[in-house]
C-alpha cells in the first residue's frame, strides 16, 4: 500500500487523481488523503505517514494584461513560497517522493498566429509574466532538495482538459455547441487529457521517478479541428471557413485571448515519450469522454 498526500483541496487535478486511484482495478494499492493548504493549519499536519506528496495547490493564470502588485505577490506567495515550504516539510518528515505540478507556461506565451513554437528538451524557460515566473522560481526552490532519499518530480503539462475542467476548453466547447461555422486556422498545440495525466502521475509514483517531465496527448491539437470534433461529439456539424487568419491577426493586437486560442505552442513528441504507455486516450476519445 502506497500512502499518498495530495496537497491542495478541491482542485480539478487533485480530485481527478484521487478518483482515479479509487477505481476497482487499483483496490488495495493506494491510500490517498487530501490536505487543504489555505491558511496555516497544514503546517501542523503529520507528513511522516506518507510515501508521496503530490502538490497541486496553486493559483492558476486567469489574468489578461497588467496585474496589480498585490496580485503578483499572491502568485509568488502561493505558487512559489508555499511549494518550497511544503516540499521542505515533506523531506524533513521522511517522504520519499514529491511531485510538483508546474506548467508549460514556464516557456512563455503562445507564439502569434502564423508563427511556430515547438519546444524541445533544450528549450530554455522564458516566462512572460509573474505567473510563469512563480512556477520557475518554485522549480528552482525545490530542485536543491532532490536526492536519492527524497526524489523530486516536476511536471510541465500543456493545457489540461477533461469533463468539468476549467480554463480555455469549456469556452471552446460552448462555442462548438452553438456555432454552425467557425474560422479555419492552421495552428499546432499540445494538450493533455486528464485521463492521460492521472495515469502518468500514477506511473511516476510506481516507478519512483525523479526529474522533469513533459506529458502530453499522443497527437497535436488544432483549435479549429477541436471545435469540429466537439461539435461532432454532440451530433452537430460545425463548418470550418478558411480565410479569417488576417482578421484574427488584427484582433490579436487588441486582446491576448486570440493568440491564447489560435497561437502555437507545442512540445516535441519525443520529449513526452515514457517507458510505459500512459497515453491511453487519443484526442478523439478524450473529447468524446469529456463531452459525454
Amino acid at each position: 500500500m502506497i500512502n499518498i498526500l495530495i496537497t491542495g483541496a478541491n482542485s480539478y487535478i487533485g480530485t481527478s487523481f484521487a478518483n482515479y486511484l479509487a477505481e476497482p482495478q487499483f483496490a488495495g494499492m493506494y491510500q490517498v488523503e487530501t490536505l487543504d493548504m489555505i491558511g496555516e493549519g497544514w503546517k501542523s499536519h503529520d507528513f511522516s505517514k506518507y510515501d508521496v506528496v503530490y502538490h497541486v495547490a496553486g493559483i492558476a493564470h486567469s489574468d489578461n494584461g497588467a496585474i496589480s502588485e498585490e496580485r503578483a505577490k499572491l502568485y509568488y506567495a502561493v505558487n512559489t513560497d508555499l511549494t518550497v515550504a511544503c516540499a521542505t516539510k515533506a523531506k524533513e518528515a521522511g517522504v520519499k517522493l514529491f511531485i510538483f505540478m508546474s506548467s508549460a507556461i514556464v516557456y512563455g506565451d503562445s507564439a502569434p498566429i502564423g508563427k511556430q513554437k515547438m519546444i524541445d528538451k533544450d528549450t530554455p524557460v522564458n516566462p512572460a509574466n509573474c505567473y510563469g515566473d512563480s512556477k520557475v522560481q518554485a522549480e528552482n526552490g525545490i530542485r536543491p532538495l532532490d536526492c536519492e532519499t527524497f526524489k523530486v518530480v516536476i511536471l510541465r503539462p500543456p493545457m489540461i482538459f477533461g469533463k468539468n475542467s476549467k480554463g480555455n476548453y469549456p469556452l471552446l466547447s460552448k462555442l462548438a455547441r452553438k456555432l454552425p461555422v467557425f474560422p479555419k486556422v492552421d495552428n499546432c498545440r499540445s494538450m493533455l487529457y486528464i485521463g492521460n495525466l492521472v495515469e502518468f502521475v500514477r506511473l511516476m509514483i510506481e516507478n519512483q521517478e525523479q526529474g522533469t517531465f513533459w506529458p502530453q496527448n499522443p497527437q497535436y491539437s488544432n483549435t479549429s479541428d477541436v471545435i469540429a470534433k466537439i461539435a461532432k461529439a454532440h451530433g452537430k456539424r460545425c463548418v470550418l471557413i478558411p480565410g479569417f487568419g488576417w482578421a484574427l491577426k488584427l484582433m490579436s493586437h487588441a486582446t491576448g485571448l486570440v493568440n491564447k486560442a489560435f497561437g502555437n505552442l507545442a512540445y516535441d513528441q519525443e520529449m513526452s515519450k515514457y517507458k510505459v504507455d500512459y497515453q491511453k486516450y487519443s484526442l478523439v476519445e478524450a473529447i468524446q469522454k469529456t463531452e459525454e
